[in-house]
């Protein structure tokens, strides 16, 4: 089905529903499930999105790759059996709006609240993504509390970056920063970050702006309303434990995720809106 001119709704083989774009400006593949872009190509440009060869997009299952959208918990909740990053990434959301322009195209998705259970999110709430498509990637999601009292939330914006050498690879940007890793810290960024064995670092006090600075080129990564990331790779062991990842893909990608986590994650009085934004490009 046509959308716009440069913009259609297809079909996987497995049966999941994405929205092609094909224009002068980029290709980009968003799935209704979760919301989840997996593909951005600039004009002219590298791919700046990577996902794993082995994913095959089951319904139900978020896809390890792109960017998951990880919404009202990030990571493992604290009731056992919960699913991991929240219910946002597989749930079915609805098309709201494609407006395509000469300089960018722009579409909408909405989670409808009858997709998650009362069990894990008994509240009020709206939840709106938005893809803003130029030479760059903008993703906005906003929570508005809809409900009669307050309510607290986490979530990430779950990027996943290609990289031809993970041990050539490096992060700036994140100097001056405080992070957890393991459990363990808070202790200071001073350096540009490499990488050499399993890195799971939760960032706070983190500027708005990170470079990833690979054999292919400088990717530069935003966040707006957020002032935590996570700095992730496998590496060997825990790749070999992962669905859908190669025991060797370790070496060709890495996260760099927006996100509201820690002492940085969301107090929302009724009523009020909460926009977590990321902004991805080829510097």
């Amino acid at each position: 089905m046509k959308l716009s001119p440069s913009v259609t709704i297809e079909q996987s083989d497995t049966g999941l529903e994405f929205i092609k774009v094909a224009s002068e400006l980029c290709e980009a593949t968003i799935f209704l499930q979760g919301a989840q872009i997996t593909e951005f190509t600039p004009a002219g440009k590298k791919p700046l999105l990577w996902v794993s060869k082995l994913e095959d997009y089951q319904e139900g299952k978020g896809v390890r790759g792109g960017i998951p959208i990880c919404w009202p918990w990030f990571g493992v909740s604290q009731h056992e059996g919960w699913p991991a990053h929240g219910v946002a990434r597989t749930g079915l959301w609805r098309a709201e709006e494609v407006k395509e322009q000469e300089d960018s195209i722009y579409i909408s998705l909405s989670l409808p609240m009858t997709q998650v259970d009362d069990k894990y999110w008994p509240h009020k709430t709206k939840l709106l993504a938005e893809f803003i498509l130029t030479s760059s990637l903008e993703l906005r999601l906003t929570t508005t509390n809809m409900d009669n009292e307050t309510i607290h939330f986490t979530q990430a914006l779950h990027t996943y970056f290609p990289t031809p050498a993970i041990e050539e690879t490096k992060v700036d940007g994140l100097q001056g920063a405080k992070y957890i890793e393991f459990g363990e810290g808070p202790y200071e960024q001073h350096d540009l970050v490499s990488f050499a064995r399993e890195t799971d670092m939760v960032y706070t006090e983190a500027e708005a702006t990170q470079r990833i600075i690979t054999p292919d080129g400088i990717i530069e990564v935003g966040r707006e309303n957020s002032t935590s990331c996570v700095l992730w790779n496998p590496w060997v062991e825990k790749s070999k434990r992962l669905s859908n990842f190669a025991d060797d893909e370790y070496h060709v990608m890495l996260c760099l995720e927006a996100a509201n986590v820690l002492d940085d994650s969301v107090e929302l009085a009724p009523g009020a809106s909460h926009t977590l934004a990321t902004t991805l490009r080829w510097v």
